[in-house]
């Protein structure tokens, strides 16, 4: 395997292993590096700025507009072969992911063919595929979202940009922001956490795979140390979503007051319990330079927000002197309610389900304590090849002044 610079993460944006496994099978033997070099260099001469955007979406449209020859030919080969799953504009990340561990070399006659590893690779060999995670920083990414499991990719940054510090040599933000992006990507397709909008929760089957129960007792020992947070945190949401169906309905309206408050809304006020035109809590919102004022309708009850009650909040938007409302609902919301919320020409709805309400009562701390714990793990690759010195005499850098002082 080939290693890099503090020995982890060499893909930034690792691809997909389905993915790389598909394009193993296109382009054994039929295939040249070099072709597909030529291609993903001929693609990126093509890439637009934020500012004048290229569509990317339709590879039937852009192969014949923007390639020739030979990479015309493989990027509509690998289109068509993959039953158009593979968009060729995207294939950078799988390429790279080839060549670092070596899945296929060139013959003496520059095509592809699929090596041991490549074929361990595609076969899904456990080893295989765990060394190349391992590389990857996969088990300890898994182990990050065990600890903030349900959270989102900016619960998971500051932890997963200090393993990327220490062994790395990633280091600018946006850098540090596209690694997570595509491991994050790459763990839900193999069900080692599911993703529900932008919040990612791991897996009894990303548990086991953030610490080897095949391994050590010491990696035994972290992933029951792991799946105990994740089943302490699964008992307290569990146990809040309780609560809130059983709160007092007035209570409710002041724990949405405190969320607001939280979420940096300002003067945030909850109305009277009668003449408020349906509204339970109005709010300002400093957005720019410009404050909008928003007039919020709370529902503590388990079952579906229909059409009506969205009707109802959006007409009383005038006498509050407001241009936006949201429903906060520990239910659910019906479809009608859902399509209407954002309706062309009329004032957006934001409506927040039982779901959301606790995924942001989580974030913010409210109602919540969040109690961090530490887990001391010794750093393998300090001791690794000469990093410190483990016989009897102590390692000496060459670079120190050893003399007297």
């Amino acid at each position: 395997m080939t290693e890099a610079h503090h020995d982890l993460v060499h893909i930034p944006n690792l691809p997909s292993y389905t993915e790389v496994r598909r394009l193993i099978v296109i382009w054994t033997g039929t295939t040249s590096q070099a072709a597909v070099r030529d291609m993903v260099s001929a693609v990126w001469d093509h890439t637009g700025t934020p500012q004048n955007q290229v569509d990317w979406s339709n590879p039937d449209e852009w192969i014949i507009q923007r390639l020739r020859g030979e990479s015309a030919v493989l990027a509509s080969r690998i289109w068509k072969e993959s039953c158009e799953t593979i968009n060729p504009r995207y294939l950078y990340g799988a390429y790279r992911f080839i060549a670092t561990y070596k899945l296929l070399m060139p013959d003496s006659t520059g095509a592809y063919r699929l090596t041991d590893i490549g074929q361990a690779f595609l076969d899904d060999d456990i080893a295989t595929v765990r060394k190349i995670d391992e590389a990857e920083g996969i088990p300890n990414l898994l182990s990050i979202l065990a600890a903030h499991s349900p959270g989102k990719r900016g619960d998971l940054l500051e932890d997963w940009g200090s393993f990327l510090l220490a062994h790395s040599t990633y280091r600018t933000p946006s850098t540090i922001q596209h690694t997570l992006r595509y491991r994050m990507l790459n763990v839900v397709e193999r069900g080692y956490s599911t993703r529900a909008g932008n919040t990612y929760a791991i897996t009894e089957k990303g548990i086991a795979y953030a610490a080897d129960s095949s391994g050590a007792p010491e990696q035994q020992a972290h992933q029951r140390v792991l799946s105990a947070i994740k089943s302490y945190n699964d008992a307290q949401v569990t146990a809040l979503r309780e609560l809130l169906g059983k709160i007092n309905p007035y209570r409710f309206e002041i724990l949405i007051r405190d969320l607001l408050e939280a979420m940096d809304y300002e003067d945030v006020v909850v109305t009277k319990q009668s003449g408020d035109k349906g509204v339970d809590v109005i709010a300002n919102y400093q957005f720019g330079i410009t404050q909008i004022k928003e007039v919020v309708q709370v529902k503590r009850h388990q079952g579906s927000i229909t059409r009506p009650v969205l009707d109802q909040l959006r007409g009383a938007l005038p006498y509050h002197q407001a241009i936006r409302g949201t429903i906060i609902t520990i239910g659910r919301f019906a479809k009608g309610c859902t399509d209407a919320a954002l309706y062309p020409g009329a004032a957006p709805i934001t409506l927040i389900d039982g779901d959301k309400l606790i995924e942001l009562l989580l974030k913010h701390e409210v109602c919540v304590k969040k109690r961090p714990q530490s887990l001391i793990e010794i750093d393998d690759s300090y001791f690794a090849k000469g990093g410190a010195a483990t016989d009897a005499e102590p390692a000496l850098d060459p670079t120190e002044d050893t003399g007297p002082s």
